[in-house]
This record gives structure tokens, sequence and C-alpha cells, in this order.
């Protein structure tokens, strides 16, 4: 059985006069993997098979999916799905799943090795056809965890926007998506959006040969989910208001807008499957304005299975009114710590997108400062994709654009702007 905990890191101490209570959630996932009970799960693997597939990436794409399919824990209901402008479930047909072992697993990858890469590119009709599959399962098999692989190369240019809302918005709450762009002529923000809104990750894959390792990995974390749609359960006091919940590690992720009501005080926000890992996440509170010495409960943040009301973890947000400036200033270190990552996304994200418009003055300001908080915080991979877009003298800090960059290189910064570290050293308040 996943055994999960909850620590809230926080000064609960406030200036008199102030409202604004922060705190960071780490939520631990664990247990005897080796004795964990194996859960019901099912998988559905969608190839992009466009055209612009062709040159040699539908090669190592049948590669990647055949991976996938032989990673597959024996009995885990799988589907794999061909995408172009239409959606084709090559296998194993009839609007279901099968269950995988030697024989589905031969029939699963024979189908995969005959894809041809034309057409094309429709993703919201792939992640429909999924959902429709998984819907499909879950009336026998309601307590499955749901997962699937998108993997493309382009634009999203054969579904106008309206319908490709509509089907996203269809998806939500289905299943889980990882999601992989390999080249660099897919949209990061597209992608990303499919990801945020799945409750998955997104990645950058430089090279098709890349894609097989990626996929079995990939596949490999999905088998090891051990507990389906966790939602991480918010109460405020009737007089407060919720300023923001956000998912800070190990990917940044903003969920307030995916509250499920349960009552006036309380709502649920999805956090997905989980399996042993540790997240984060940020959650901030405005509370009215206390008396010196009067403490109270800002917030109860409990870890809950949405469908029973089962409380697997709890923990406590609270507020407290100082006149001692030691107690009262004094900031978090893991709330500061988070805070920068998050600004670090925006800038880095704002400076390319302004770098893409022209605004040279403004990219170089954005990404320069971004460069300085990467290092701050120890991020180094982010601070290395940095010194690919920007040079940086080291002895002024002046921040200078570079003039010729590798398109994949841009790719990589921003998809990874998401992508967080943890503290160097875990602090004690």
């Amino acid at each position: 059985m996943t055994d999960f905990t909850i620590r809230v890191d926080q000064n609960k101490y406030l200036p008199a006069g102030s409202q604004e209570v922060h705190g960071i959630i780490t939520v631990e996932a664990s247990g005897p993997v080796d004795r964990a009970p194996v859960a019901e799960a099912a998988e559905v693997i969608i190839v992009d098979t466009s055209g612009s597939m062709s040159y040699g990436k539908i090669a190592d794409a049948r590669k990647a999916a055949q991976a996938a399919i032989d990673t597959l824990r024996d009995g885990v209901h799988f589907a794999v799905i061909s995408g172009n402008h239409q959606a084709e479930v090559i296998f194993p047909g009839g609007g279901r799943l099968a269950p995988a072992d030697a024989q589905s697993r031969h029939a699963a990858k024979e189908a995969v090795s005959h894809l041809r890469a034309e057409g094309g590119t429709a993703m919201g009709r792939w992640l429909r056809r999924a959902a429709d599959l998984f819907s499909a399962h879950q009336v026998t098999h309601p307590g499955a965890i749901r997962h699937a692989i998108l993997l493309t190369d382009g634009k999203n240019e054969h579904e106008p926007a309206p319908e490709f809302d509509a089907n996203l918005a269809y998806c939500s709450g289905k299943f889980v998506c990882d999601c992989r762009g390999v080249g660099t002529d897919w949209v990061v923000a597209e992608v990303r959006r499919i990801g945020s809104t799945l409750l998955g990750s997104v990645m950058d894959i430089r090279r098709p040969e890349e894609l097989e390792a990626d996929f079995r990995a990939m596949t490999e974390a999905a088998m090891g989910k051990t507990v389906a749609d966790v939602a991480l359960r918010v109460w405020i006091p009737r007089a407060a208001t919720l300023n923001f919940v956000k998912q800070v590690s190990p990917a940044l992720e903003d969920l307030t807008s995916r509250r499920t009501e349960v009552d006036a005080l309380t709502g649920d926000y999805p956090t997905g499957a989980w399996g042993g890992e540790s997240r984060e996440y940020h959650v901030s509170v405005r509370v009215p304005s206390g008396n010196v010495g009067q403490e109270m409960r800002a917030g109860l943040v409990k870890l809950v299975l949405p469908d029973t009301g089962q409380v697997l973890a709890s923990g406590n947000m609270l507020a407290q009114w100082s006149d001692d400036p030691v107690q009262s200033t004094r900031i978090n270190q893991r709330v500061a710590h988070y805070t920068g990552q998050q600004e670090l996304a925006s800038l880095i994200q704002e400076g390319l997108q302004a770098r893409n418009d022209g605004d040279v003055e403004a990219a170089t300001a954005r990404l320069g400062k971004a460069r300085g908080i990467a290092e701050q915080a120890g991020n180094e991979e982010t601070a290395k994709l940095l010194d690919k877009v920007i040079d940086v003298d080291p002895e002024t800090g002046t921040a200078r654009l570079k003039r010729v960059v590798d398109k994949a290189d841009e790719i990589a910064l921003d998809t990874r702007s998401v992508r967080t570290v943890r503290m160097r050293k875990d602090p004690e308040n």
C-alpha cells in the first residue's frame, strides 16, 4: 500500500496588518515497491503519422512505439492510435483496449510496423479518440490508472481552433497524457497546453533516434503508478480568499482554475496518478488581518481520493501576527525558492516571445535576469540552456542576445522553462 505524507513549510508569523499567507506543501508517496499491489492500468500510445513525419522520423517513431508496447506489464489494457488529420485505432480496433500478453504485443507491434507518414495534423481528434477508448474501458475497470503517450513533430494545422478547444475540454479529467515533440517544427505552447490540461509532462526530443529510449522510460514510469486520481483538497476560513494553488515541483503547473467545489470553503485540485515520488505545491491565502498575538488556521490541506473522500494525508497552514520584526520579516526559504522558480519560467517565456517579436531590448532584459535567477537557484540545466541564447559578460553581468541561435536550443529552453529544481539544502524553517 502506498503511504502519503504532507509537510507544510512556511513562516506563520505576519507583521501587524499583513494578510498574505504562503506555504509550500510537500507531498510524498512511498511504500515497499516490491510488495506494492499491481494497479490496474490502461495505456494508449498516440503516434503522429502526418506527412511531416517522413524522412526517417516515422521509422524511429515505429521503434519507439514498439519499445513502449514491450514495456507494458502483462494484463495492462492498451491500444495504439495513428494520428494525422484523422485518428485511426490501428490496434486492437473495435473501440476497445486489449490486455497485454505475448500474442497481443506481437500483433500490436506488427500493426505499428506498417505505420506510414501521410496527411495532416489534428491532435485534438487523436486525444478525443483516446478519451473514448478510456471511457469505454472505465465502465468495466473503474479504478484503472489511465495514461497516454502523444508524439508529434508539427503544428496542429488541420483542426479549427474551436474544435481543438472542445476536444481538449472533452478529454480533461479522463486520462493523463505525457507529450513529446520531436524536431524543430512543433509549437511548444500548443503541446504544453495539452500536457497542462491532461496533467502530463512535455519534453523536447532533439533527435528522432532518442525516441525509443524515451518511450520506454515513459512507459516504465506509467507502469510504476499505484494510485489513480488523487486530489489536493484545500479548505480556507470563511472570511479568507484563496489566491492560488500551484504545483511547483517537479514542474510548474497552475491548478487554480482546475478547482472542483466540495463546499463553499473547500475545493479539490487534480494531481493525477501517483507512484513512489514527491511533488511540491505552493498555496497562497489572503486572510483578514488579526491583532498582535492572535493565531488562526489559514488553511487545511489534504490529499484525498475524490471518489470516496478517503483522506491520505493532511497538514495545516497557520497565521500568527507578531510585532517582533525578526519573526515577521523572515521569508521561508522554500517559499522564496519556488517563487523565484516561477519568476524564472515567466522571464524565459516572455524573453523568447520578445526575441521572436524582434524586441531585442525586452528579450535581453528578461533572459539576462533569468540567467541570474537560474544560477542563484542552482538550476544548472536552465543556466546552460540560457547560455546558448545569450552571452553574459562575467565581469559586468551585462547580457547580450546571440545573433544566431539553434532552433532546437530555443525549443529546449522554452520546453524546460517550467521544470524546477529542489533546494540545494533542506531548510529548517
